[in-house]
């Protein structure tokens, strides 16, 4: 079935209409008629089977037939990434939206190429944003993840923001397999962490002092393996890693009953 993203503001009455883009890419790209159904999301958790009342209406309203909100994901992973090329950040948001981040910040490190124009900010927000809604749309996740406007990694850490575990990718000495510091957290705690900081540094790395400043705010040093990553690889491996090390096992289990088998 098809899928559409309108904001929450736009989904809270018993028709739902869509934005111009969306209703282009509804009757145009898709040619959906009078009848059709879709599922409608909006970000924050809610997911609406709709109906179409009224092709020939622009924009288009679809009528919601039905409403189902998904409760947001146990534990929060943020994704602070050194920024790439707009390309690699590009497909970094696509990514991590798919992944089921909840949070993106771009940070500007010491080894970072790309320098964000003050003037264009707004645009590259704009436009992260954008690729997230399509990310959403494409894989079905209800929830939108929050993406932050560059910051300094100095700026970031004097936040102080709480978390409990914080997890950088590292190429220095001393840098621990990523499952050694989740056992470390499951025997400390007996369960799962709730919230997640994944700290990606640019081509290169963190700087040295950077990975001192990490550190001295709690962040452990995880390896990623003998080879040395792209930063969109490193964010991707992350990511990956911290869904596959915090989803319990009874979530893991295949549906056999799913399964299409061919004879």
């Amino acid at each position: 079935m098809h899928r559409f993203f309108a904001p929450p503001e736009a989904t809270r009455e018993p028709d739902v209409e869509l934005s111009p883009a969306e209703t282009r890419h509804a009757l145009t790209v898709l040619r959906l008629r009078t009848g059709a159904q879709a599922l409608v999301l909006n970000g924050a958790g809610d997911e609406l089977l709709c109906e179409i009342s009224d092709a020939n209406r622009r924009p288009l309203r679809l009528r919601v037939l039905e409403r189902r909100h998904l409760p947001a994901p146990p534990r929060a992973v943020t994704l602070l990434q050194a920024l790439p090329k707009p390309r690699a950040m590009d497909l970094i948001v696509q990514k991590a939206t798919e992944l089921g981040a909840s949070r993106i910040v771009p940070l500007l490190t010491e080894r970072t190429v790309t320098q964000p124009d003050p003037a264009g900010g707004a645009h590259k927000l704009a436009k992260w944003h954008a690729v997230a809604i399509e990310s959403v749309k494409q894989c079905g996740n209800p929830w939108l993840p929050a993406i932050e406007e560059p910051v300094t990694l100095t700026s970031f850490l004097a936040r102080q923001e709480p978390c409990e575990l914080a997890l950088v990718a590292s190429l220095h000495p001393g840098a621990q397999h990523p499952r050694t510091r989740f056992d470390e957290f499951r025997r400390e705690h007996s369960r799962l962490p709730l919230s997640i900081a994944l700290f990606v540094g640019p081509e290169g790395d963190f700087s040295p002092p950077e990975i001192d400043a990490l550190t001295a705010a709690g962040a452990g040093p995880i390896t990623l393996g003998p080879l040395v990553l792209r930063s969109d690889t490193a964010a991707l491996a992350c990511l990956i890693i911290a869904l596959h090390e915090t989803q319990p096992q009874a979530e893991s289990k295949v549906n056999r009953n799913s399964i299409i088998r061919f004879r």
